[in-house]
């Protein structure tokens, strides 16, 4: 009977393994009871003893099943303890799932009394967050305690819900995938309710990715077969509820995307649930990302029938332009009103002094503005001070001609608080204050220009007395206003502030944050003053700047882990010299602790110094890019190659030129590691590469189905091939990710790296509901250059484009057109040229002119400006052609004034070829103009080498001073030759201050001469080799071995690599061996002792043969002296 009822049990199993074994994977979930006979029929049975000793730790707990726990008698497994749960876990974790497991979950753990369980669940929950959980293993615990948890008498009670949900079931609710098992256990919508509001208790314990993992559960939950208004039926008294959101969502729909909303239920049922109270309450106490804001407040505010006074003022600041379009001008003014109460964001951080940008005007913004002000005709002082924030929306020709100058500056303390205006905007204003009699005595009027300062020009700026500039930046509304301005405007602050100053404390004290990096970097160094160490770690410094002073800051703070990312970056070798190994290692793990990014030549340094005794044995504790010039063997002693590779993957790679031999090498000695023989990369290698995943070739790319993707989508650029390859895997349809078809708006978010590079097919094929609204606001904050944007929008135009004589009906372009950033896709090149009027260009210029357009596109707005200004455009519409810079011609240049240096850093500022470039430049300073600081500055290292000769004498040393530093290692050596003296004269005054003296002259020694590279080498600079190739070649000549260790210091091994180079392999030629061997070096070349050497004419040159050649000659001397002596011997 016994072998009977076992058989049976057999038979039974082996039926639902062959049903379930094929889902296991999906849903290792199911509900009770469990048939025990059946169930442990085929499982070996453990005594009592086997368990105590598990229990007591003689045994390892991992030598039973788990198929033996729960088969084990129930009054046996009360005699675990309380973390028995944890080492089970683990135990488990490591094993591959049975289609048994679910039920043995069910099985053991109804075995367990609650005096038992209860603590046991606290003590697992407890260490949660330092225990990898297994997604599949974790599913399959829910399983069974979820079981258990139903059958206590008061579960389903509120306060019984959360203790369990908090205390007990926290691991596992964060897992999205338990979701799927509550769907696959028939859980009812109001037993998730109950879920969700404990839940919702918890909200603010758990974190972001906690949050977001839950939030993925339940839209799983609520969507998982395909259908919508699951748990909504409005026939059906228990599911008929419209607080749809607070019930089933909670606060995690703060994580909830418009593409998530649409698969919930359809938009006349969304438009109901928007409306219900509970759901209004619970969004106004939500922080929405701003297009899911949006969207809740078009869903309110289309409803049919609705008054605008209905809509809390948390919405006000998400109106659509549809939504104020029918407003009468009370009613707009109402609407401008609690914007400019409700929807005005602070400058600042809540809480803090520090400065931040304000976020620019979204689409709709503008046009909303531009709707409430457009209801009226004339704008006296009491209107345009009732439009408030809303007077953004006024178009330059509004402000031109539609109010007076009186009225202007009547309204200036409510315009200055309108934030969002754009350069032309507020530069009409200014002009319109100015020629209204305004005028700037003190801080206090400088000041109360606010948000419109940025309208002022450098010129009138510059001619403030310097203590009203200084006054005005201690002034905090003013201060706050600062990080609008322009770059030529915030470069003419600091030059009077430093006129007022007095000193580089003083300086540094009274500059504000936002203008901290224009301070001159020579302007930076301390010399006997002691710098204010508070001040330099709140301020934001590039890495030039910080270098000034670095080596200050680490005489007399001695704590490395209190200085800022932004002090440390400043790290030099010249710096570090003077530091004892121990100190110096101290200072390189603050780097790591502190995430400080450094560049090549001083990563280089680093590594030869924290190695300089031997590579240390925590070698994890110091900066990962550091890594990137040590090997693997390097590391051994800290850990494993995988190690090594996991955190090179987390390193900045693109120190590392693309095709450069380490970034090639450490890739193969990667893929070894791996035991990457074939070119298919799984998911868990892709991971420890990381970015080296943006090195492999398109074979990887295309074998690795899809398992690439999460690190290439990080990748800053690709070659062709790869591009082609990546657009196959995803034309598939085989990733994780599936068919573009069915991408939705979380689809578009993890793969938006990617999104430049996909073409045509790809892009056609993505839902347009969901890619057009996400495009707007990935357009508005993205920060992917023109061009790429630009191929976006070509690939999702028409392929096959109409001719259009005229516009069509529905193509005129409206003011609230123009002000659309994805305005690009809705005309094609032919119906731009048709619809487009010049006036309502020159109009929107400013805005139109930095969409994504196509070249293609950019060309008709071209040819627009050019029907509207033949004879040349005026030099006020320059600074706002934006892209359509790129298409201008040397002959439409020669038709413009260019008479401030604002406008030379405008049009430089995009890059134009060197031939256009030379002519702009030109242009500037044949009308006279001086290369004042904000002139050289928009040259330049890209443009110094077009600089003539007449040009460059132009120069002034105080100017040279005061602009960023010009590297002219490019250029000829004429060029060089006259910049370097008047660097030299410039810092002259800081000839004694090592080394920010080295730091400031460095980027001109290219024109040194030999003396004072030989002054140098007293100095301990410890020069990068790339610096050293650079040098004159005459000058590196006259130099000895001495010199030559003296100027590279630390970096002197580095001349081995290059000895077969000019300058190099010339110095050389010239050296004695024994010279050369007291370098240690291994060089080899040089003249043998006891031979003859006559100095080499270092003149210039009167042929074109180079200098090696002549040097050369010298070498045949030894040879005729030989031959000498033995003729005279033998005679």
């Amino acid at each position: 009977m016994k072998s009977l009822h076992r058989g049976l049990g057999l038979l039974l199993l082996i039926g639902w393994m062959r049903s379930s074994a094929n889902s296991v994977a999906t849903y290792p979930c199911t509900s009770g009871p469990v048939n025990e006979a059946a169930l442990c029929a085929p499982v070996k049975s453990v005594s009592k003893e086997t368990l105590q000793k598990i229990a007591s730790g003689e045994s390892a707990p991992c030598s039973l099943t788990f198929g033996q726990y729960a088969c084990a008698q129930s009054a046996w497994l009360q005699v675990f303890k309380n973390d028995f749960l944890k080492s089970l876990y683990l135990c488990l974790s490591s094993r591959p799932l049975s289609a048994m497991d679910s039920m043995y979950s069910i099985l053991f753990f109804s075995k367990f009394q609650a005096n038992v369980l209860e603590p046991a669940l606290e003590k697992f929950s407890d260490g949660f967050p330092h225990m990898p959980l297994s997604q599949e293993w974790n599913m399959i615990f829910f399983n069974g305690i979820w079981e258990i948890m139903l059958q206590l008498p008061d579960a389903a009670s509120p306060h019984v819900l959360s203790q369990w949900l908090h205390g007990r079931l926290r691991p596992f609710v964060v897992n999205p995938k338990v979701f799927t098992c509550l769907r696959a256990k028939n859980t009812s919508c109001g037993r998730l309710h109950q879920i969700v509001a404990a839940l919702n208790g918890m909200y603010s314990n758990f974190t972001v990715e906690d949050q977001r993992n839950i939030y993925n559960g339940l839209k799983y939950y609520l969507t998982g077969d395909g259908s919508k208004q699951n748990c909504y039926n409005a026939a059906l008294p228990s599911l008929s509820s419209t607080a749809w959101f607070a019930n089933y969502l909670g606060s995690f729909m703060e994580h909830a995307l418009v593409g998530d909303l649409l698969l919930f239920a359809d938009e006349p049922t969304l438009q109901k649930f928007a409306r219900d109270p509970v759901n209004l309450q619970l969004i106004a106490n939500l922080s929405l990302p701003r297009e899911m804001a949006v969207y809740y407040t078009l869903l309110l505010t289309s409803a049919p029938g609705f008054q605008m006074a209905s809509l809390p003022d948390r919405f006000v600041c998400y109106l659509s332009p549809s939504a104020v379009s029918h407003l009468d001008k009370k009613a707009a003014l109402s609407v401008a009103q609690r914007i400019t109460k409700n929807c005005v964001p602070s400058p600042t951080r809540t809480g803090t002094s520090e400065e931040r940008p304000v976020p620019s005007l979204t689409t709709e913004e503008r046009q909303v503005a531009t709707l409430l002000v457009n209801k009226f005709d004339q704008f006296p002082p009491e209107t345009l001070n009732a439009l408030g924030q809303a007077a953004v929306g006024l178009s330059v020709s509004q402000i031109e001609k539609g109010i007076s100058d009186r009225d202007l500056n009547a309204s200036l303390p409510s315009l200055s608080e309108v934030y969002g205006w754009n350069a032309e905007k507020s530069s009409t204003i200014v002009n319109k204050l100015f020629n209204s009699s305004y005028q700037i005595l003190d801080a206090q009027n400088l000041a109360a220009l606010g948000s419109l300062v940025a309208g002022l020009s450098s010129s009138r700026l510059q001619s403030l007395p310097p203590k009203v500039i200084l006054e005005a930046v201690k002034i905090p509304g003013f201060a706050k206003q600062i990080v609008t301005m322009p770059s030529a405007l915030k470069m003419a602050l600091v030059e009077k502030i430093v006129s007022a100053a007095g000193s580089p404390v003083s300086l540094v004290k009274y500059v504000p944050n936002s203008l901290a990096s224009y301070i001159p970097k020579s302007l930076l160094a301390f010399g006997n003053e002691k710098p204010d160490l508070q001040e330099l770690n709140q301020k934001p410094w590039n890495r030039e700047q910080a270098a000034m002073f670095f080596n200050d800051v680490i005489k007399i703070e001695a704590d490395f882990s209190r200085l800022s990312p932004s002090v440390l970056q400043g790290f030099t070798c010249a710096a570090a010299n003077e530091m004892e190994t121990e100190k110096f290692q101290q200072l390189a793990k603050a780097m790591n602790q502190k995430n400080v990014k450094l560049g090549e030549d001083q990563l280089s340094c680093l590594v030869k110094r924290v190695t300089l005794n031997g590579i240390p044995q925590d070698l994890d504790n110091y900066p990962k890019d550091m890594l990137l010039f040590l090997s693997p063997s390097d590391y051994a002693v800290t850990g494993s190659c995988q190690q090594y590779f996991a955190n090179v993957g987390e390193a900045n790679i693109d120190v590392l030129q693309r095709d450069s031999p380490q970034r090639k090498q450490l890739l193969l000695e990667a893929l070894a590691c791996l035991n990457i023989s074939g070119t298919q990369v799984s998911e868990e290698n892709a991971e420890v590469l990381g970015h080296l995943v943006c090195d492999l070739g398109e074979e990887y790319i295309r074998n690795s189905s899809g398992s690439l993707l999460k690190q290439l989508n990080n990748c800053e650029s690709f070659v062709p091939s790869q591009e082609e390859a990546i657009r196959n895997v995803i034309s598939s349809g085989s990733t994780q990710f599936g068919p573009p078809s069915n991408w939705s708006t979380s689809t578009l978010n993890e793969l938006s790296g990617l999104l430049r590079i996909f073409d045509h097919n790809i892009l056609q094929k993505i839902p347009q509901n969901i890619l057009t609204p996400w495009l707007k606001s990935f357009v508005h904050d993205s920060p992917l250059p023109r061009e790429q944007l630009a191929s976006i929008v070509k690939n999702l135009l028409p392929s096959r484009q109409k001719r259009a004589a005229e516009c069509p009906p529905d193509k005129n372009i409206t003011e609230q057109v123009a002000m659309d950033e994805l305005m690009p896709l809705y005309y094609s090149p032919e119906e731009l040229r048709a619809c487009l009027q010049g006036v309502t260009l020159v109009e929107h210029l400013a805005q139109m002119a930095n969409y994504p357009f196509t070249d293609e596109q950019l060309a008709v707005l071209k040819e627009k400006l050019d029907e509207m200004y033949p004879n040349g455009y005026p030099e006020k519409i320059i600074p706002y052609l934006g892209s359509i810079s790129f298409f201008v011609t040397i002959n439409d240049i020669k038709k413009w004034n260019i008479t401030s240096a604002d406008t030379l850093a405008f049009l430089l500022s995009n890059e134009p070829p060197n031939d256009q470039a030379a002519v702009i430049i030109t242009k500037y300073t044949d009308l006279g103009n001086p290369l004042n600081v904000t002139a050289l500055n928009a040259i330049g290292t890209r443009y110094i080498c077009l600089l003539t000769e007449p040009q460059l004498n132009m120069i002034e040393p105080s100017n040279l001073k005061m602009a960023n530093s010009l590297d002219p290692s490019a250029c000829p050596q004429s060029t060089k030759d006259i910049l370097y003296p008047k660097a030299k004269q410039a810092f002259s005054d800081q000839r004694n201050l090592f080394p920010a003296y080295y730091n400031l002259i460095k980027p001109y020694l290219s024109g040194a001469p030999g003396e004072d590279l030989k002054a140098l080498s007293k100095d301990n600079v410890n020069m990068d080799i790339g610096t050293f190739m650079s040098l004159k070649n005459t000058s590196v000549l006259t130099l000895t071995a001495d010199d030559i260790k003296g100027l590279l210091g630390l970096n002197l091994a580095d001349l081995k690599n290059q000895q077969y180079n000019s300058p190099v392999v010339d110095w050389i030629r010239l050296q004695r061996q024994s010279e050369l061997n007291k370098l240690g070096l291994g060089l080899m070349g040089g003249i043998p002792d006891g031979y003859i050497t006559l100095p080499p004419k270092l003149e210039k040159p009167t042929s074109s043969a180079p200098l090696s050649t002549s040097v050369s000659a010298f070498h045949l001397l030894p040879t005729l002296l030989l031959s000498f002596l033995l003729t005279s011997f033998l005679s």
